[in-house]
């Protein structure tokens, strides 16, 4: 009897500890960022955006790990899309215009002479156009754990730019479609790579000058390569959405439990962005002047004529060739 009660207590807890292994999860988080700390001391913000989901699940106590796949170790920047729509990536930070060849609309969060500054683009994540571009994301099968705005700006070994004028013949990166068509109304050759490839394209002479986030402008030392840049300044024509994105199938295979502790932990990382987010371009400023780079800044004249050029190509484009393109440029134009 006494070795039927023994057996009985030994099976119980092999089976809870079973379930105890069976229920832990491991989630895989990709992007294109360094995963190592800058000369001053500093992650990325978006690598660290992933850390502190992270930490704050671990801290959760919720059988759940995440294990971190930076400087597109995993998957290439542009390739995490697709796989997040399936389950095979669970989470990235991902710059959303790079899945515009999916959805088009996706576009519309990296189009010029929209979002102007950094309080503009928390009021951006309120509006009607952003609840209809999450719709989309959701329809996909990913959602949004953060929500991530990005200011920028251009740099180039020739020359400053602030003007329309100032890149005819300069061979440019720009991250998105939107960018791409406004560079070449004004004048300028186009080469598209990744914010990862830009060091890489300027060492060898495809390109003369790009424009990317402030972050990556930093994260990336292309102030090794450039004469020049120039930061958002008071007139910021480049903002990008780069949220930190989750698979809806990974998402729906947690527990309850599980999910609570990813969304309060997203929520978490989103109001670190917005307190670094202007940050970024201090930085920015200060490492490029540092690094012996001249600094340039665009006046409201300057702003104005890119708006102009922009309004005639990419807004234009976008409206044409985008179904409902029109609406969700209005849509944009229309955030005060």
């Amino acid at each position: 009897m006494i070795k039927k009660i023994s057996l009985y207590f030994t099976a119980l807890i092999f089976l809870f500890t079973t379930i105890g292994v069976a229920s832990a999860v491991t989630l895989k988080a990709s992007h294109q960022w360094p995963g190592t700390k800058r000369s001053d001391g500093k992650y990325d913000v978006r690598h660290e955006m992933v850390m502190i989901i992270q930490q704050e699940v671990e801290k959760a106590n919720v059988d759940l790990e995440i294990i971190i796949y930076p400087a597109k170790s995993l998957f290439k920047p542009k390739e995490q899309w697709k796989p997040m729509t399936t389950g095979q990536l669970d989470i990235s930070a991902f710059p959303l215009g790079y899945a515009a060849k999916f959805h088009p609309e996706f576009d519309i969060t990296l189009m010029p002479g929209t979002v102007k500054n950094h309080k503009h683009a928390l009021r951006f994540n309120k509006s009607p156009m952003m609840e209809e571009i999450k719709k989309i994301i959701n329809d996909a099968g990913v959602m949004v754990l953060s929500d991530a705005w990005l200011g920028g700006g251009f740099a180039s070994k020739t020359k400053c730019i602030k003007s329309p004028a100032d890149v005819k013949g300069q061979v440019m990166r720009a991250a998105g479609k939107a960018f791409n068509q406004m560079l070449e109304a004004a004048g300028a050759g186009i080469q598209s790579m990744a914010s990862s490839e830009i060091y890489t394209g300027l060492q060898t002479g495809v390109l003369t000058g790009a424009n990317t986030s402030s972050g990556s402008f930093v994260s990336y030392k292309i102030y090794e390569q450039v004469k020049c840049a120039t930061p958002p300044g008071k007139y910021g024509l480049w903002f990008m959405y780069e949220p930190i994105l989750m698979s809806k199938q990974s998402f729906d295979a947690l527990n309850s439990k599980q999910q609570k502790a990813i969304l309060k932990a997203g929520k978490k990382a989103e109001k670190f962005m917005t307190k670094e987010a202007a940050g970024l371009d201090t930085t920015f400023e200060e490492t490029y002047k540092n690094a012996g780079v001249e600094l340039a800044y665009m006046t409201e004249d300057d702003f104005n004529a890119w708006v102009e050029i922009a309004k005639k190509s990419s807004h234009k484009a976008f409206a044409d060739k985008v179904s409902g393109g029109q609406r969700l440029i209005d849509m944009a134009l229309s955030v005060k």
